[in-house]
């Protein structure tokens, strides 16, 4: 099983410049996540016959959003949080927008595992968001994810918006404390793997220079001064069954690059 997870920041400039097309014609996923959409199935002119196709669009236009294509059609697909699951999770205002209507969450249940794609808040420039992130949003998705494992294995992926450790962008100490990089939000992916999800790249590759976004500024991509915000995290149980992690850097269309993960399942 070839799993494919990308940040595509904004589907249709993708399209239209024939960028996605070809990706999906050469590297054939087997089940394929996005984030950062930025539009409405309508909204987009694509023809993908051997693809089932579910999308999480934001209310807000041209925002936000997920999407999942997948050859295998799921048992179920549940988009956002389930609402009984924010209920007794107690969701804030807030936390129940951004799972609601900003399209962050896509759940697909397969035979023998789950696959959930995920973009995760941005605590943007000022920190405004910060609190939600850490206080709300990856406790919420934590849990969320434990409560799927407690049926079958979860396999999560996508823009979680947070460098992991000093190995994950090019440049730490200038950047520590700032958004994608702050106590708090590494301390949420911590939590991940302090549950005993896997971080899939891991298992193959150590070391930096492993990136996956790349700033517009500075010919950064070029220089491969980049950021590692995009993950595949396993369930321990599927260890084993981790075959291949990679970072995909020379697909382009996109400031992030395709990241993929192979499952022998």
């Amino acid at each position: 099983m070839r799993l494919y997870s990308w940040n595509v920041n904004g589907i249709r400039a993708v399209i239209n410049k024939g960028l996605f097309q070809s990706f999906i014609k050469t590297q054939k996923p087997d089940v394929l996540c996005l984030q950062e959409t930025k539009a409405e199935r309508g909204q987009v002119e694509i023809d993908l016959a051997e693809y089932h196709e579910y999308w999480n669009s934001a209310v807000k236009k041209g925002y936000s959003g997920t999407a999942l294509f997948s050859k295998e059609k799921p048992l179920s697909v549940v988009n956002g949080f389930p609402k009984a699951f924010a209920q007794r999770f107690r969701f804030t205002d807030e936390l129940e927008r951004d799972s609601s209507e900003e399209g962050r969450v896509i759940t697909a249940e397969f035979p023998k595992l789950y696959v959930v794609t995920v973009y995760t808040p941005n605590a943007k420039d000022d920190l405004s968001r910060l609190a939600l992130r850490h206080r709300h949003w990856d406790p919420a998705f934590l849990a969320y994810c434990r409560q799927l494992e407690k049926k079958k294995p979860v396999v999560f992926c996508g823009d979680l918006n947070v460098a992991h450790t000093e190995l994950d962008l090019a440049n730490p100490k200038p950047n520590r404390g700032k958004k994608g990089f702050t106590d708090e939000e590494r301390a949420g992916f911590q939590s991940f793997v302090d549950a005993g999800f896997l971080d899939t790249l891991r298992l193959f590759e150590q070391g930096n220079g492993h990136y996956t976004w790349w700033s517009h500024f500075a010919n950064s991509r070029a220089r491969n001064v980049g950021w590692r915000i995009d993950y595949f995290l396993v369930s321990g149980s599927l260890q084993k069954s981790v075959k291949a992690a990679q970072i995909h850097a020379d697909v382009m269309g996109s400031d992030h690059c395709p990241i993929s993960l192979t499952l022998a399942i």
